[in-house]
């Protein structure tokens, strides 16, 4: 069975073609268009020329970076905000003349990597995605699980956990509330940090690779994040303990994140005892696409 998954992107949409072992058949990548109708036509498109450069017809899966209302049917969300208010995925299926299914695209890397990747075989899995912005997904037995509301998994815009007196009122969120989590443990709230701290760099692998030369300043500066981040992913534990919690995005690169973290997970977790694996990604950047064309 052919598997057709696409990345709906802010700058990118990505479309891949996978055959029933996860063998990646096609990949294409075009810029997104700023504009709903412009970019139904550049997915139809793309479907269009995998199906005929593989001679097969397939099942479509689309990641989005929202998700559908399960109230209204719309998107809503999304940081590509021309979508928001359509209901996507009907009308791909209309164009493309069979159902075609929608996720959140850190739902869709949540099922990536437990399909065929870092967390193979695993039930519960957490996936992360900490970049420019901080999200993650759930997906249960290799499937997305949405909840009732269509949010599950926006841990990111909770508060902060067991926030210092220097951390409270400090930050201001997109979505309108005060000391997210995303505002602290994205690349840009560790970006961010440092520079107030007086440090100078422009991404957090830039500031690991200045801890690495003991680069006084971006050492503490990862000690504030790696506790920041243990924090967080501790109150997911206290709720879901999850089997496995993946970790992709830009962030996810820096090694000392896993040497460091478990440690500190098992200050925070209730009872003090954790051994939850925290692990990277298997497939980077294809993650999201993968698992878009796994939602069927």
């Amino acid at each position: 069975m052919l598997r057709i998954g696409v990345d709906l992107g802010g700058t990118k949409i990505e479309i891949v073609a996978l055959d029933s072992e996860g063998k990646e058949l096609f990949r294409k990548r075009i810029p997104t268009p700023r504009e709903y109708i412009a970019t139904l036509d550049a997915i139809e498109r793309l479907v269009n020329e995998a199906e005929t450069t593989l001679g097969q017809t397939g099942s479509v899966g689309v990641g989005i970076p929202g998700c559908i209302s399960p109230f209204s049917g719309l998107v809503k969300n999304a940081n590509s905000t021309w979508i928001n208010g359509h209901s996507l995925d009907v009308d791909l299926s209309e164009r493309l003349g069979r159902e075609v299914r929608a996720a959140n695209d850190a739902n869709c890397f949540a099922v990536s990597e437990a399909v065929d990747g870092a967390a193979a075989g695993k039930g519960v899995v957490f996936g992360v995605i900490i970049g420019t912005g901080c999200g993650a997904g759930v997906a249960i037995n290799g499937k997305v699980h949405g909840g009732g509301n269509g949010i599950a998994g926006e841990w990111g815009h909770n508060p902060l956990p067991w926030m210092t007196k220097d951390e409270f009122n400090t930050t201001s969120c997109f979505c309108g509330h005060q000391d997210c989590i995303e505002t602290f443990i994205s690349g840009t709230g560790f970006v961010r940090d440092f520079k107030a701290a007086g440090g100078n760099a422009v991404s957090g692998i830039e500031i690991a690779a200045l801890m690495a030369t003991g680069d006084l300043k971006a050492k503490a500066a990862f000690e504030r994040y790696i506790d920041r981040l243990a924090r967080s992913l501790a109150h997911v534990i206290n709720i879901l303990d999850p089997d496995v919690i993946v970790l992709g995005g830009g962030v996810s690169n820096i090694d000392a994140i896993y040497s460091q973290l478990p440690d500190l997970l098992t200050q925070y977790v209730l009872g003090k005892e954790c051994r939850t694996p925290v692990v990277k990604n298997m497939y980077g950047g294809s993650s999201g696409v993968r698992g878009a064309a796994w939602l069927w």
